[in-house]
């Protein structure tokens, strides 16, 4: 199974540490998932982490989400950073991460994966939702009201290592924060 890749071209995270959390999920998430950060954890040590969780439609209108990124460390049983390909990449479950919080304008590129349905020629928009599950970003041809949703800017590739002389790319999607 591929797990969603993300790549902050430009974001204001880089340069705002308020901008940037530790937390932790009763999921399983993909770098490039969207999150809402509500309340802090009680569990003992994690003090500054907070409780993520998947985003709904009673939460504050799908608005004031928050992205997980946390740096590519393939765990292949008992070693981190062995496996060459990124798709292989998530947190599991009850493991603490890194998120941000998006800011208008915003760019970044996402695969495939951190998408729900294809991306066709009308669809330009990524909009937060709760009816798939609310961590993937759903498909539309237009900006849903004022839900958190990124607008596409080019289709492009992500080349990931094979450890062979080839490499493999593949696709995905350049985007601009558009809506928070």
């Amino acid at each position: 199974m591929s797990h969603g890749v993300l790549i902050p071209n430009a974001i204001a995270a880089q340069n705002v540490d308020a901008w940037i959390r530790s937390a932790v999920c009763a999921s399983a998430v993909d770098n490039g998932n969207i999150v809402m950060l509500l309340d802090k954890s009680t569990t003992a040590g994690e003090g500054e982490v907070w409780t993520a969780e998947v985003p709904a439609a009673s939460d504050p209108g799908l608005t004031g989400v928050w992205m997980v990124y946390e740096p590519e460390l393939v765990w292949t049983g008992s070693y981190r950073g062995l496996d060459p390909d990124v798709r292989n990449f998530y947190s599991a479950i009850g493991k603490i991460f890194t998120v941000f919080k998006p800011q208008l304008g915003d760019i970044i590129t996402l695969t495939a994966d951190n998408f729900s349905g294809a991306k066709g020629t009308s669809n330009v928009y990524g909009n937060a939702t709760d009816t798939t599950g609310g961590l993937k970003l759903v498909w539309g041809d237009n900006k849903t009201g004022s839900v958190f949703s990124v607008k596409w800017l080019a289709t492009t590739y992500i080349s990931i290592g094979t450890g062979a002389i080839n490499t493999q790319r593949i696709v995905a999607y350049k985007c601009e924060v558009s809506g928070l």
